[in-house]
């Protein structure tokens, strides 16, 4: 065995170690939380690895996501696979409770959704015993030393799309001391399929097998339609900023009314806030310019601006964009005109003025904008596809999957 792989199991049997001791302090803060209004008052135990639902007869996927962008980033693949593969049963989990109050109203009725385990031995062993999944498809980050470790033991293959590293996950990881844990738990993997090829250098340069490294495109291209019906949940916390947002706009003069609150627009209305989740591409729908939000302050990550420009809007977005440079570059290399960074209120003034003002340059923006998404999203479901039948799903039985 190499010296690395030895260290890395080293490394891994700390954690496995920290997280049992400390196992009882974590049902404490789940239980917080529960109080808190941030995890289900009543499903609670399925953080814990105990299921709330039968496991049908026959092989499993498990597709995991931790908040609600990564799921709707795996809910086509999923689609896609309950389509081609209609004898396995697919299992989804998410983290956070907005994500499941919306996703949970949207996805195929075939499939099996939970809470996702925490990342404690006892609750990933108990998981994985009911569950006994075949394969778990891991959306971006959710690098997991007892998940992984314990799925390989048990000869579950792994599979990460739409993998990135945020730059401090990268540098963390790369500590002289996490690097042989992070460099064990990637050989795990059958297939990383990063969003760029920035996050797949980063992958490679944490040791990650250059073989099981391919690129498909970035899945959050791909606009699913949830409805305008589609209410998410928020947190007490949420609601909090909300309404400390509202109260200073009011008292500024701004006559504002929150979504949430089913309130009619009226003439004196200026002020529409938007506080649900998974409307957004509707409403993106009824304006000709999208001011991307996340993005003026430094040290914010940015916002997808994929269901902006897909409904056709002219994209503006600040210069603090996180890890959606990507997507704003390879739009911007289509075409110059799909994306407009702009830095500071002055300069977000003048741009909107101008737009407001030239029907003939918005025009050139929005069907920049639009032209330049489908490109780049066409082909993207078809592309994963194919890499986790040749990947993952070939080492299912031809009788378990009969792929269609």
């Amino acid at each position: 065995m190499a010296y690395s792989t030895k260290k890395g199991l080293l490394v891994y049997n700390v954690y496995r170690t920290l997280t049992y001791a400390l196992s009882p302090l974590i049902r404490l803060h789940l239980r917080w939380r529960i109080s808190r209004g941030l995890d289900h008052r009543c499903r609670w135990p399925e953080r814990l690895g105990r299921p709330s639902l039968p496991r049908r007869p026959g092989p499993l996927v498990w597709f995991h996501a931790v908040s609600l962008g990564e799921g709707m980033a795996a809910v086509p693949v999923i689609r896609e696979c309950v389509r081609k593969m209609p004898n396995v049963n697919v299992l989804m989990t998410i983290t956070t409770m907005s994500a499941f109050e919306v996703l949970r109203n949207w996805l195929p009725s075939e499939i099996i959704f939970q809470f996702s385990p925490l990342d404690t031995p006892g609750s990933i062993d108990s998981f994985l015993r009911y569950w006994k999944p075949k394969a778990i498809i891991l959306m971006e980050s959710e690098l997991w030393p007892n998940l992984i470790m314990h799925a390989s033991q048990n000869g579950i293959t792994l599979a990460l799309l739409n993998a990135r590293m945020s730059e401090k996950s990268f540098e963390v990881w790369s500590r002289p001391v996490l690097l042989p844990l992070i460099s064990l738990m990637l050989s795990k993997f059958s297939l990383i399929a990063p969003l760029s090829t920035e996050q797949g250098i980063r992958f490679q340069l944490l040791q990650a097998p250059p073989a099981i490294i391919s690129f498909s495109g970035d899945l959050k291209y791909v606009i699913e339609d949830f409805g305008v019906n589609g209410r998410g949940g928020k947190s007490i916390d949420d609601l909090r900023l909300q309404l400390a947002h509202k109260q200073k706009l009011e008292k500024e003069g701004q006559n504002v009314i929150l979504r949430s609150q089913h309130k009619k627009l009226k003439p004196e209305t200026n002020i529409y806030v938007v506080d649900t989740l998974g409307e957004l591409r509707h409403l993106y729908m009824l304006t000709p310019i999208a001011v991307i939000g996340g993005s003026f302050l430094p040290g914010s990550t940015g916002h997808n601006i994929s269901e902006a420009a897909s409904a056709g809007c002219a994209v503006l977005t600040g210069c603090h964009i996180g890890h959606f440079s990507h997507m704003v570059l390879e739009m911007q290399r289509l075409n110059p005109l799909s994306v407009l960074q702009v830095s500071g209120k002055m300069e977000l003034e003048k741009t909107l003025i101008q737009l407001f003002t030239n029907a003939t340059l918005l025009e050139a923006h929005r069907k920049a904008a639009k032209e330049a998404f489908s490109r780049l999203s066409s082909d993207i479901v078809t592309n994963v596809w194919n890499l986790l039948n040749s990947r993952i799903f070939s080492k299912f039985s031809a009788e378990e999957t009969k792929i269609i």
